[in-house]
Protein backbone atom coordinates (compact mmCIF):
# COMPACT_ATOMS: atom_id res chain seq x y z
CA UNK A 1 0.00 0.00 0.00
CA UNK A 2 1.72 2.91 -1.77
CA UNK A 3 0.87 6.24 -1.07
CA UNK A 4 1.91 6.94 -5.00
CA UNK A 5 -0.34 7.31 -7.85
CA UNK A 6 -3.57 8.09 -7.11
CA UNK A 7 -5.08 6.53 -10.09
CA UNK A 8 -4.09 5.09 -13.50
CA UNK A 9 -5.59 4.66 -16.80
CA UNK A 10 -5.86 0.71 -16.24
CA UNK A 11 -8.39 1.66 -13.50
CA UNK A 12 -6.91 0.87 -10.44
CA UNK A 13 -5.68 2.70 -7.42
CA UNK A 14 -3.16 2.54 -4.71
CA UNK A 15 -4.24 3.98 -1.53
CA UNK A 16 -2.61 4.86 1.40
CA UNK A 17 -2.36 3.15 4.56
CA UNK A 18 -4.88 5.22 6.29
CA UNK A 19 -7.64 5.45 3.35
CA UNK A 20 -6.92 1.57 3.17
CA UNK A 21 -7.76 0.64 7.03
CA UNK A 22 -10.32 2.80 7.22
CA UNK A 23 -12.08 1.54 4.39
CA UNK A 24 -11.46 -1.99 5.64
CA UNK A 25 -12.82 -1.47 8.98
CA UNK A 26 -15.82 0.00 7.65
CA UNK A 27 -16.00 -3.53 5.77
CA UNK A 28 -15.47 -5.30 8.18
CA UNK A 29 -18.07 -3.96 11.13
CA UNK A 30 -20.48 -3.98 8.43
CA UNK A 31 -19.65 -7.83 7.64
CA UNK A 32 -20.13 -8.19 11.29
CA UNK A 33 -23.68 -6.29 11.33
CA UNK A 34 -24.46 -8.40 8.44
CA UNK A 35 -23.46 -12.06 9.91
CA UNK A 36 -25.44 -10.86 13.38
CA UNK A 37 -28.89 -9.95 11.25
CA UNK A 38 -28.22 -13.66 10.32
CA UNK A 39 -28.32 -15.02 13.28
CA UNK A 40 -31.06 -12.99 14.24
CA UNK A 41 -33.14 -14.69 11.74
CA UNK A 42 -31.64 -18.10 12.56
CA UNK A 43 -33.20 -17.45 16.11
CA UNK A 44 -36.76 -16.17 15.10
CA UNK A 45 -35.80 -13.21 16.05
CA UNK A 46 -38.37 -10.85 16.19
CA UNK A 47 -38.76 -8.89 13.09
CA UNK A 48 -38.52 -5.23 14.07
CA UNK A 49 -35.79 -6.23 15.54
CA UNK A 50 -34.18 -7.44 12.11
CA UNK A 51 -35.40 -4.42 10.91
CA UNK A 52 -33.78 -1.81 12.96
CA UNK A 53 -30.08 -3.84 12.39
CA UNK A 54 -30.99 -3.88 8.44
CA UNK A 55 -31.50 -0.19 8.75
CA UNK A 56 -27.93 -0.10 10.63
CA UNK A 57 -26.54 -2.00 7.56
CA UNK A 58 -27.93 0.51 4.90
CA UNK A 59 -26.44 3.60 7.51
CA UNK A 60 -23.03 1.94 7.11
CA UNK A 61 -23.30 0.89 3.91
CA UNK A 62 -23.97 4.96 2.97
CA UNK A 63 -21.42 5.93 5.25
CA UNK A 64 -18.90 3.48 3.45
CA UNK A 65 -20.07 5.20 -0.22
CA UNK A 66 -19.85 8.51 0.99
CA UNK A 67 -16.66 8.10 2.46
CA UNK A 68 -15.21 6.11 -0.77
CA UNK A 69 -16.46 9.09 -2.89
CA UNK A 70 -14.85 11.58 -1.01
CA UNK A 71 -11.65 10.14 -1.52
CA UNK A 72 -12.42 9.66 -5.45
CA UNK A 73 -12.94 13.06 -5.88
CA UNK A 74 -10.27 14.62 -3.74
CA UNK A 75 -7.22 11.54 -5.43
CA UNK A 76 -8.94 10.27 -8.64
CA UNK A 77 -11.05 13.10 -10.44
CA UNK A 78 -8.99 16.11 -9.30
CA UNK A 79 -5.93 14.07 -10.84
CA UNK A 80 -7.78 13.45 -13.96
CA UNK A 81 -8.93 16.27 -14.27
CA UNK A 82 -5.46 17.95 -14.48
CA UNK A 83 -4.46 15.43 -16.68
CA UNK A 84 -7.20 16.67 -18.99
CA UNK A 85 -9.12 13.52 -18.40
CA UNK A 86 -13.01 15.44 -18.70
CA UNK A 87 -14.77 12.04 -19.08
CA UNK A 88 -14.15 11.61 -15.28
CA UNK A 89 -16.72 13.92 -14.62
CA UNK A 90 -19.18 12.19 -16.87
CA UNK A 91 -18.42 8.86 -14.96
CA UNK A 92 -18.48 11.13 -11.26
CA UNK A 93 -22.22 11.94 -12.84
CA UNK A 94 -23.58 8.72 -13.88
CA UNK A 95 -22.00 6.77 -10.51
CA UNK A 96 -23.82 9.90 -8.21
CA UNK A 97 -27.08 9.35 -10.25
CA UNK A 98 -27.24 5.65 -9.33
CA UNK A 99 -26.37 6.22 -5.57
CA UNK A 100 -28.72 8.75 -5.20
CA UNK A 101 -31.34 6.30 -6.51
CA UNK A 102 -30.72 4.21 -3.63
Amino acid sequence: MSETKPCCNERTKVRGEKEYKDLMNRLSRIEGQVRGVKKMLESDTYCIDILTQMSAISSAVASFNNKLLENHIRSCVIHDIKDGNDEVIDELVTVLQKLMKN
